[in-house]
């Protein structure tokens, strides 16, 4: 069917339905007619009924004030009451030409019958009390027969108005419901035109004009946001709306592939911005812990997807030991020796290719091997540690660059990490004893003794050194002299390994710190040593050195010394000693009190 068809045929049922409409409407107007001149009906009965029911009460109330009292002035009163009430007739006839049914019109005749018969009574009673008989009067009019005609004209008159009312509210209810009806239909009939005119509106202008238009404005403004995930509408009308749709789809196209730039360009910007914060914060890093902290925390942002762990290797044993890993990595991050893992053999990447055949790492577990990659990390042409990676897959292989850089960076701190750790071993460790040097004492010192003095706890200092030693060294040669040193070394630091710290004081002294210890606990400790050392049994070559013994110097804060001279008293103490001849202990504070 043509659209002109359609739009005819709508158009003329929209005029039917509109005219059908004004009649309900029409109808339900007279409806309402009715309705309001049945409630003015009931208003003027009610009226009329009370109008007869007041009278006749006050008739009787003047007939009783005026026998009980005679005053003329009631009497004049009553009888322009009397007057001025109607006839039966009169009134019947008023009520019914105002409508009143059959039935009402002959309860109203009892009642206004009762209602004359009353005044009969009236005017009886107030002709006796006229000629003085005023007790008949009061007894007529104060009678129980006459309390009872009252009762029974309003009686009547009450069932006059109920009846009146009932009726009334039925023609109400009648012409209410009619009402309601015909205009529900009215309604119905406007619903049924708007209907029918949004009907023709819509299959003309939104089927044809609107849908398209809408759809395409909708796409444009998704596309105007880089909301490229819009499937653009294919119209294939040969007009504007066709030319335009082609020319939306040509653009989404077109949005897609800059949009899919701008994000790997916008990954690859993120990555190399976390790659050069990572390596801002290894150059910071203090210690060994700092890398491999800086290490676990942006190796899963810059490869999110890739789960891997970080080795470094040891020396003694010689293996890689894992000291972080990240993303749950499948495997146990058990160490393993450095041939175990090809790309540690080889200097390079492993396997060189994602996804061809190559030998897999005997470290990988099974099922993982496939999909992994090891990274060694090299630093001046020396492995020193690895980076392996897990779930490289087609989707990840990109982010292989990334990882290779990460581990060149990893490498070069690790590296400097070393370097740093052994420089500082060399300034503060003696190479032949490995005990703590002279210029590693002066900080301990001061922080020992400012912690000594906030918690008033003692401190004390043995000043140790090897009696008759250059007689060894003259004797034997400075090799000799060398194994005695590290041999009393190694007794200092055992025995001090719980209880305080030991250091390489000079050639053949050393000095002990013993934070919480007093004198008696200090000379203890000195004891101990001193006995250590005489049971010592050091031979060079075929000949036995020996035997050994040491000199010690005892001295105490606060009992001794004060913070600034403690190692003035211990070195006191230690020149008395050898004073007295060698191979003893002195306490600073027996020397003082000599």
């Amino acid at each position: 069917m043509r659209i002109s068809t359609i739009t005819n045929w709508a158009y003329g049922a929209t005029v039917c339905l509109t005219l059908a409409c004004g009649a309900a409407m029409l109808m339900a107007s007279g409806a309402d007619k009715a309705e309001r001149q049945a409630v003015a009906q009931r208003q003027l009965f009610d009226q009329l009924s009370e109008e007869v029911e007041i009278d006749a009460w006050a008739l009787s109330d003047l007939a009783r004030l005026y026998i009980i009292s005679p005053d003329p002035a009631t009497l004049s009163e009553y009888r322009q009451k009397a007057k001025a009430m109607r006839t039966i007739e009169q009134r019947l006839a008023s009520l019914q030409d105002s409508g009143a049914s059959a039935e009402e019109l002959a309860l109203l005749h009892e009642g206004l019958k009762l209602g004359d018969a009353l005044q009969d009574e009236q005017q009886t009673a107030l002709a006796q009390a006229e000629r003085g008989d005023t007790h008949q009067a009061i007894s007529l009019l104060y009678s129980r027969a006459y309390e009872q005609e009252l009762e029974q004209m309003q009686g009547q008159l009450d069932h006059f108005r109920q009846m009146l009312d009932s009726r009334a509210q039925a023609v109400v209810n009648e012409a209410t419901q009619k009402s309601q009806k015909l205009r529900m239909l009215s309604e119905v009939m406007v619903a049924l035109t708007a209907l029918l005119f949004l009907f023709v509106l819509g299959f003309i202008l939104k089927r044809r004009v609107l849908r398209p238009v809408v759809r395409l404005s909708d796409v444009v403004n998704r596309l105007a946001s880089q909301d490229y995930a819009v499937e653009a509408p294919a119209f294939t009308h040969v007009d504007e709306i066709g030319d335009m749709a082609q020319a939306i789809r040509i653009f989404r196209e077109n949005g897609l592939a800059r949009q899919r730039l701008e994000k790997e360009r916008d990954a690859d910007w993120a990555i190399r911005s976390l790659l050069a914060r990572m390596t801002q914060r290894l150059q910071g890093c203090e210690s060994f812990d700092d890398v491999v902290n800086v290490a676990r925390l942006f190796a899963p942002n810059i490869a999110p997807e890739i789960p891997g762990r970080l080795y470094v290797l040891e020396r003694d044993p010689r293996e890689l030991r894992c000291v972080a890993e990240w993303l749950s990595p499948q495997g146990s991050p058990a160490p393993f020796h450095p041939d175990h893992c090809w790309a540690v053999r080889r200097g390079q990447s492993h396997p060189p290719v994602n996804g061809e055949p190559d030998v897999t790492c005997y470290h990988l577990p099974e099922g993982v091997a496939a999909q992994a990659l090891c990274i060694p990390l090299i630093a001046q042409g020396e492995a020193i540690g690895l980076l392996s990676f897990q779930n490289i897959t087609a989707d990840t292989a990109a982010a292989r660059a990334y990882l290779e850089l990460m581990a060149e960076a990893l490498a070069l701190a690790l590296a400097n990490q070393r370097l740093r750790d052994a420089l500082q071993e060399k300034a503060l460790y003696d190479p032949l004893t490995g005990l703590r040097n002279r210029y590693h004492l002066e900080d301990i010192l001061r922080t020992q003794m400012s912690q000594a003095m906030r918690s008033d706890a003692p401190l004390s200092c043995l000043m140790i050194d090897i009696d008759h030693f250059k007689s060894i060294n003259d004797r034997y040669g400075h090799e000799a002299g060398d194994e005695v040193i590290k041999s009393v070394a190694a007794v200092i630091r055992q025995t001090a390994r719980d209880t305080g710290m030991a250091f390489r004081y000079g050639g053949e002294e050393f000095l002990i710190l013993l934070p919480g210890a007093d004198e008696e606990a200090a000379f203890a400790c000195a004891t101990r040593i001193d006995e250590a050392v005489r049971a010592l049994t050091v031979r060079f070559g075929l000949a036995e050195l020996g035997p050994l013994s040491v000199s010690t110097g005892v001295a105490s804060y606060p009992q001794h010394a004060r913070s600034d001279n403690l190692l003035r008293a211990a070195d006191a103490a230690l020149y008395r000693a050898k004073e007295l001849g060698r191979a003893r202990i002195v306490r600073f504070g027996k020397l003082r009190m000599e």
